[in-house]
């Protein structure tokens, strides 16, 4: 009677060994240190179990670690009904709404656009692929982090769309960036990202810190080209 009682401790041992790494663009997938595979009670039936349960999961594994996150929000955006429609209805902002400025001296060559029209985080991502050939704003350092945060500071806006977003599902959620750049930074508020309930980052106009909030909120947003 003991032997079927064992199989949910195994489980619950095993999922508890894995856990999401919020300062990697993917999901670093630990393994247990139980062998899903040995036999602890000499259960034929279990040791069967436990083997498929770990195939299953280094599959998966495997298989979200090889697509890209680029790739991955494509997919995502492509698969809904609206997106062709708000590509063909897409209206670019007016100049008078837009506030240019040149990049870091790391990046001379790169170029920032705030744009003042407040939209949803795949609106605003639409935005500055069709209009600028570009992305939503990735951040690598914490100098442009700052920089970032003085050209959006007179906005009358607590927050501005950034090109951080959570991909995945599951164990197997990690951060991205749209433009598919390397997550190597981030800059969250004190309880962030733990306590944010959305699933698209933004960057606080007043001291530079990022949260977490729905990506159905309308905001200003940056775009780099």
């Amino acid at each position: 009677m003991k032997q079927p009682l064992l199989l949910p401790f195994i489980l619950l041992g095993a999922v508890s060994a894995l856990h999401l790494e919020n300062s990697v663009p993917h999901l670093e997938i630990r393994e247990t240190e139980v062998d899903l595979g040995q036999d602890l009670d000499g259960s034929g039936d279990q040791d069967g179990q436990l083997a498929f349960i770990h195939k299953a999961i280094k599959s998966e594994r495997e298989e979200v670690e090889a697509s890209g996150c680029q790739d991955a929000f494509k997919d995502e955006v492509a698969i809904e009904s609206y997106s062709a429609a708000l590509r063909k209805n897409l209206q670019c902002p007016k100049e008078e709404d837009t506030v240019q400025v040149q990049g870091s001296p790391w990046c001379p060559t790169c170029h920032y656009r705030l744009v003042k029209t407040l939209k949803t985080f795949k609106e605003a991502e639409s935005i500055c692929d069709n209009c600028y050939k570009g992305h939503l704003v990735s951040i690598h350092r914490y100098t442009d982090n700052i920089q970032i945060q003085r050209f959006v500071s007179k906005v009358l806006q607590p927050q501005i769309w950034i090109g951080g977003t959570i991909r995945g599902w599951w164990l197997w959620k990690g951060y991205c960036w749209t433009d598919d750049s390397p997550w190597n930074f981030q800059y969250w508020a004190s309880g962030e990202p733990d306590n944010g309930t959305g699933h698209c980052v933004t960057l606080c106009t007043k001291d530079g810190h990022w949260r977490r909030i729905s990506c159905e909120r309308t905001l200003p947003f940056v775009c780099s080209a």
